[in-house]
């Protein structure tokens, strides 16, 4: 994980799953809560494009 996962973090993860959530449901919150903080921290640094940019670039409308 790019930011440390601390034990309460991983507890409440683990607290919003239902009772009968798998390990892949686990995994995909932890990589979810990943890819969400990656994303903020890389915003905060401005390491963002803007969309009209990107349309742009792959050629999709406005």
């Amino acid at each position: 994980m790019s930011a440390l996962l601390l034990k309460d973090d991983a507890h409440k993860i683990i607290d919003q799953l239902p009772t009968n959530a798998t390990w892949d449901d686990l995994l995909s919150n932890i990589y979810v809560r990943e890819v969400i903080e990656k994303g903020l921290k890389d915003s905060k640094s401005g390491k963002t494009k803007d969309v009209h940019e990107i349309r742009e670039k792959y050629g999709l409308s406005k």
